[in-house]
């Protein structure tokens, strides 16, 4: 395995019109951020925008902890909820092309215990692209097993679906992530934790020596606090949220969301997802399994997470264009993290009220955004999709 001193940050550009970028226009989002941290909307945010291989833009601006008057600095370690899930599924596919799981194989022929109360059908496809009927949140005796991966899964394992496999889209806010980072740790041999199998087989070879699963003793001093500054109603509750880093220790395992990473290294993911699977050599997955993935395997279907906007905020009912574990921009007029002007091939994560990370291989880029001060979900997706749209519209070659 290469060591960490042949790992380079992405090539940055002296001037973004090289990579076909109108600088004015790259500006122009920086101040429209720059505004809504002003305004006390959010309180930081650090982006990344890749083209062509090169990196066109980097942007730290705001507070890392605005009570404390502490700015957000490039080498800030973040909490980054369910964009962390894409981290899992990296390694789910990855241990599908070692010929270890198959997409259609039955979740019960690895965790057997999961066949309990009629889940013998549902299978790792189901997994994916949520699917599988399950129960978006386990219920739990004691709060603190959500980040206890044994104790998590058992309690999946004894819970009941709530409908057939295949009938509709539910998001799955814990479990089936959960689900799959187990089968990868049975079928890669069971001696592992998970939270090793990452570092192993995603984050080391990446580069990504400032990502883990839980919160290493090492990146602590730098970990943002997590407050929540919108407080409108909406999907998430506030207390469920703020306060997530106190909660994450060096043994913590979450692989729906309890993830911690920098800038540099959510964009060295992105990136490597835009180059076709590898990065420095690394090679993650392959081409065909990024194409694979980014398929919509949802058809029609809404992703039932939104329902609560249909009324609240007078969204329109619009399809959940989920592929292999991915998020897709999809065709049509809708709210979407990934903006409005991408294409419809777009894909990548978004997680709470905070992060989110996307491709557009038409265009051959990758953005990556992390924040500090968590908004309400639909409006963390208008504002992903204002950034995301911004991006676009300053590309003129």
């Amino acid at each position: 395995m290469a060591e960490a001193d042949q790992f380079e940050p992405l090539q940055a550009v002296d001037d973004p019109s090289e990579l076909g970028f109108d600088v004015r226009r790259l500006g122009t989002l920086e101040a429209n951020i720059a505004a809504d941290i002003e305004a006390g909307w959010y309180d930081g945010a650090a982006l990344i925008v890749g083209r062509h291989g090169r990196t066109a833009l980097t942007s730290i601006q705001g507070y890392a902890d605005r009570s404390k008057q502490r700015k957000l600095l490039a080498d800030d370690v973040l909490v980054t909820f369910s964009s962390g899930k894409q981290f899992t599924v990296a390694a789910v596919l990855h241990y599908v092309e070692k010929g270890l799981l198959q997409l259609h194989q039955p979740v019960a022929e690895v965790i057997e215990e999961f066949a309990a109360n009629g889940k013998a059908k549902i299978n790792l496809g189901h997994l994916l692209t949520h699917t599988s009927g399950i129960l978006p949140f386990a219920p739990m005796a004691n709060p603190a097993d959500l980040y206890d991966q044994e104790k998590y899964v058992a309690s999946i394992c004894q819970t009941p679906p709530e409908t057939l496999p295949s009938e509709a889209v539910r998001y799955s806010i814990t479990t089936a992530h959960a689900l799959m980072a187990e089968m990868v740790r049975r079928v890669d041999g069971g001696t592992r934790p998970f939270r090793q199998i990452m570092q192993d087989e995603i984050f080391i070879p990446l580069g990504m020596h400032d990502t883990a699963l839980g919160l290493p003793d090492r990146l602590r001093e730098r970990i943002c606090p997590v407050v929540v500054t919108d407080r409108s109603p909406g999907l998430l509750d506030p207390a469920m949220l703020e306060g997530t880093e106190q909660r994450l220790t060096p043994e913590s395992e979450m692989p729906a969301g309890g993830y911690v990473t920098t800038i540099a290294d959510f964009a060295r993911f992105a990136e490597m997802l835009r180059n076709g699977g590898t990065l420095n050599g690394a090679s993650i997955l392959s081409p065909a399994m990024i194409y694979t993935a980014t398929q919509n395997y949802t058809g029609d279907m809404p992703n039932d997470i939104w329902n609560y906007c249909v009324e609240a905020r007078n969204w329109p009912v619009f399809p959940a264009n989920l592929g292999l574990g991915f998020f897709l921009r999809g065709e049509g007029v809708f709210p979407t993290p990934f903006g409005s002007l991408a294409s419809p091939n777009t894909f990548g994560g978004v997680g709470a009220g905070s992060t989110c990370f996307h491709i557009d291989p038409q265009q051959d880029l990758f953005v990556a955004f992390l924040s500090t001060g968590l908004l309400e979900e639909s409006r963390s997706t208008e504002r992903h999709q204002k950034v995301a749209d911004m991006v676009q519209a300053a590309i003129v070659d």
